[in-house]
């Protein structure tokens, strides 16, 4: 356990050590527009029952996914969530199991990330997986590290269509091993090859898209596969494994390292995290790999037991040799994700991705029947896609709001270009009644 002063005198002492002589020296580069200048606007103490109801008084304010419609995407989706997750999660032993660093002591939790790195290895169509990463962006900086590690060279090319917060993220990953990233354009959707051609070269450790990318639109991977291969360089596909039950597997198409946002399976949205990073690569490249790796073994009377290994973190090893400095893995969410695939199986993955994709292009056809609303672009999407409307897009999805609607996300905040564009999103828990009222709804937004 770490021990944290409390004391007043602790406290001054830690500060003197620092040569601060209060906690405002220490606040004192903070700039003064961003420090509030009055004392927070808190009533006096309650009474536990009206605590309780201020909280949820306050918590009713929130427009969550239970009480409104939504079909907010961009990397978080309202997926259905089977009841025993929450209730197999929220056993003792999974609920309050760390690191599994005593194998004799974690068979447990160290057999539960085996069966999901198997899962993970199956749908990505890699040959091996590791332990989750935290997010989706941080798995995608990761992959760059690695690409970075393993060709010896020093620029990356990310496409348009890679989510733009995950980008954000692998720049600063890259800033301190001095990787370039260079973004290719997506002017139709959908990564330029010709554009990509042009710049993969000598130098390039790899070329990372996303499919489908963060405009809904599905890329060309095995395209893309043979420009990277053609340059020497690696392909990083990004993708939502909950997706993998109906596209074909990224490692089928010439991946080399496939990364991904896992929430879609299992894992709620809670507002924005926990979630859950996905990370799976060829065989000859495992010693690269960042994070944990479980695997399976023998003990001495020939018993099957799971242990970690490869464990090239700087927790283990000295840092400048270490493959990675993630110190940690998001295993309980894995384990969302692990009983999440166990449940639904082949066929109910399947199901998900068809249902989706099927309400998606409903939702698409009933929109674009609004005068004034097309798609942005042309090219094939699964299950969320790219408005153009006539209106400004955060004032129409602040009318739908006061309709108890999650009408998609602006995409103005990501791209200047694409100011005038909602991005929406469906999956197997919108009904058709629910993408009329969508319609009608943004109708009268839009008139």
């Amino acid at each position: 356990m770490r021990y944290i002063p409390n004391t007043p005198g602790e406290q001054s002492q830690m500060l003197a050590v620092i040569g601060a002589r209060s906690i405002e020296d220490l606040l004192a580069r903070v700039p003064p527009k961003a420090r509030l200048a009055r004392p927070l606007a808190l009533g006096g103490a309650l009474a536990e029952m009206d605590l309780i109801r201020a909280m949820r008084a306050l918590a009713a304010e929130n427009a969550d996914a239970d009480a409104y419609t939504c079909f907010l995407g961009a990397g978080a989706y309202d997926h259905y969530v089977p009841s025993p997750i929450n209730h197999l999660i929220s056993r003792g032993e999974f609920f309050t199991a760390y690191t599994p660093y005593q194998p004799e002591a974690s068979q447990g939790t160290l057999r539960t990330i085996y069966e999901y790195q198997t899962m993970i290895a199956e749908l990505t169509g890699m040959d091996v997986a590791n332990a989750s990463i935290y997010d989706g962006g941080s798995a995608l900086a990761e992959a760059v590290l690695m690409a970075h590690a393993v060709t010896g060279r020093g620029e990356v090319l990310l496409a348009d269509g890679v989510n733009p917060l995950h980008r954000r993220v692998a720049a600063t990953y890259a800033e301190g091993p001095g990787v370039r990233l260079r973004q290719v354009p997506a002017p139709d959707g959908v990564l330029d090859l010709d554009a990509t051609r042009r710049l993969c070269g000598g130098s390039t450790a790899a070329l990372a898209i996303q499919t489908p990318n963060f405009y809904g639109c599905l890329e060309d991977v095995a395209a893309a596969a043979e420009v990277a291969h053609g340059a020497g360089a690696l392909l990083i596909v990004a993708a939502d494994p909950v997706n993998l039950g109906v596209l074909e597997a990224p490692g089928r198409q010439g991946a080399d390292i496939a990364v991904g946002e896992g929430q879609a399976l299992g894992v709620p949205m809670s507002f924005g995290g926990p979630s859950l990073g996905v990370f799976a690569a060829r065989e000859e490249l495992v010693r690269r790999m960042p994070g944990r790796l479980v695997g399976a073994t023998v003990d001495r009377d020939g018993r099957r037991g799971f242990v970690l290994t490869l464990q090239t973190r700087e927790q283990h090893i000295r840092r400048a040799k270490a493959t990675s400095n993630i110190c940690t893995n998001v295993a309980l969410c894995a384990l969302m994700g692990t009983i999440y695939l166990a449940i639904v199986g082949r066929q109910g993955l399947a199901r998900v991705g068809e249902l989706s994709t099927a309400k998606a292009h409903y939702a698409a056809e009933r929109l674009t029947a609004i005068p004034g609303v097309s798609l942005r672009f042309a090219a094939p999407f699964f299950k969320e896609f790219t408005l153009r409307l006539p209106k400004p897009p955060e004032r129409v999805v602040a009318r739908l709001l006061r309709q108890r609607i999650l009408g998609g996300v602006p995409l103005k905040r990501f791209e200047r270009r694409l100011g005038d564009c909602l991005l929406v999103a469906v999956t197997e828990k919108r009904t058709r009644e629910e993408i009329d009222v969508l319609a009608q709804a943004l109708g009268k937004a839009v008139a």
